[in-house]
């Protein structure tokens, strides 16, 4: 793979960046007006799509930082955007150009003072796996084989002019309104700000596998405080493959039960007993070893659940709440969903809207075991997506709706849900992680 001797790190040249790929994007509906009149609608489309996704893709890997990371996030939720999109974000996943063996050096003696062979025995400048943030190489230091994670020259500085250039473009997109809205930027660059602080990262991570280690099925590397900075992590060398490339050839269903079971049961405990998730479930993080455990590798993004939210937020899928007019309302009101100033028009809407989805979303709580394995459970949510985009009079409509928590914790389970689909875990027990109390 091609890699990458330097990376824009002013907002003027990210900008001048974000500005290329548009105009690719213009071009590219050009073609498409034109393509229509001589072919198919579906089609046209089909190719604009493609094209669209490449050029996006092509101009944000480059970038590297919060640009690509909003491209992984959108990857997660396959009923947002057209497969071709998900197809080419995906990559960022765990798969983007790195960077050279000299700017690895190079940000290597800017971050540890040192030069990468004064710390350990060996040490790969060339990288084996590059994501959003970061990229990974291999060491050795003491006979133990040890991953590096390098984060990307610039990466923390750009956060907040990056998210300035995106905030336009996702306000349109989510119809945002009003003065409110600022705070789900904020949650967002937050939340990024501390994924660029390797420091803290070690800490959760340590905080986690010591708190989840008693689960079955369920591996994690150890850290190394003193070989790592607040740029640099370095863990131990996990072996196993990544999420995706093993559900690809998987065809062993127990083996996909215990796998899904170890999943759902690691989400499950952090988010009941810790209060505190790993709100970045995408196949990049995860590794499948030979034996058949779930090897968690990343811990860069975690979101504390407080207790004003879980509450409400739980109590909302319970089967019985959702049944009761009411219970929902009320518990609709404390998620800030709906607000005191909504006309009656609006409360209706999203009152109606909101049921209708969490009468689906909520179904695995709802059982005792629930078949992830099921498509049919999957296009339904991929039809109300489609259905919700194409509505008119929610376009008319204040999106700005619920508390800022919802942006982490939802994006969570949209990204737990696919895992366990792409695992197709049949038979997983919804309350397992009670016995681990």
């Amino acid at each position: 793979m091609k890699t990458i001797d330097k990376i824009p790190t002013s907002k003027i040249q990210r900008a001048s960046k974000l500005f290329q790929t548009g105009a690719k994007v213009g071009v590219n509906y050009l073609k498409y007006y034109g393509d229509k009149i001589v072919t198919s609608e579906i089609d046209a489309k089909k190719r604009l799509n493609q094209n669209n996704a490449e050029d996006i893709y092509d101009g944000l890997k480059n970038l590297k930082g919060s640009a690509l990371k909003v491209a992984q996030m959108l990857s997660m939720d396959k009923s947002i955007l057209p497969q071709a999109y998900v197809e080419k974000f995906s990559l960022s996943q765990f798969s983007v150009p790195p960077l050279s063996p000299p700017l690895v050096i190079r940000s290597f003696k800017k971050y540890f003072g040192k030069h990468p062979n004064e710390i350990f025995d060996t040490f790969d400048a060339t990288s084996v796996n590059a994501a959003s943030i970061g990229q990974v190489h291999q060491a050795q230091k003491n006979g133990i084989k040890l991953a590096v994670k390098i984060q990307y020259p610039g990466v923390a500085e750009s956060i907040s002019s990056d998210l300035s250039m995106v905030k336009p473009i996702a306000i349109k997109m989510f119809n945002l309104k009003g003065e409110n809205s600022g705070k789900y930027f904020k949650e967002i660059e937050d939340k990024l700000i501390e994924e660029t602080n390797y420091t803290l990262e070690v800490e959760q991570s340590k905080i986690v596998v010591e708190a989840c280690k008693h689960i079955p099925n369920l591996e994690f590397p150890k850290y190394y405080e003193e070989l790592s900075s607040e740029r640099i992590i370095t863990m131990d060398w996990m072996e196993g493959e990544h999420l995706s490339e093993f559900t690809a050839h998987n065809k062993n269903p127990e083996l996909s039960n215990q796998l899904g079971q170890a999943l759902w049961d690691f989400y499950m405990y952090q988010i009941h007993h810790l209060r505190k998730v790993h709100a970045d479930p995408h196949p990049g993080n995860f590794l499948i070893s030979k034996k058949g455990t779930l090897i968690a590798i990343d811990f860069g993004c975690m979101k504390e659940v407080p207790e004003e939210f879980y509450i409400p937020y739980f109590e909302l899928a319970n089967k019985e709440s959702i049944n009761n007019k009411a219970i929902f309302k009320e518990k609709m009101y404390e998620l800030e969903i709906l607000r005191k100033e909504d006309s009656p028009e609006e409360i209706e809407f999203f009152t109606k809207m909101f049921h209708e989805m969490l009468s689906l979303f909520t179904q695995p709580f709802h059982s005792e075991t629930f078949d992830f394995s099921d498509p049919i459970f999957f296009e339904k949510i991929a039809t109300l997506g489609e259905k919700f985009s194409k509505d008119k009079e929610l376009r008319k409509m204040n999106g700005n709706r619920g508390s800022k928590h919802f942006i982490y914790i939802n994006r969570t389970f949209f990204g737990l849900f696919n895992l366990m689909f792409d695992l197709k875990a049949k038979e997983v027990k919804i309350n397992n992680f009670k016995s681990y109390q």
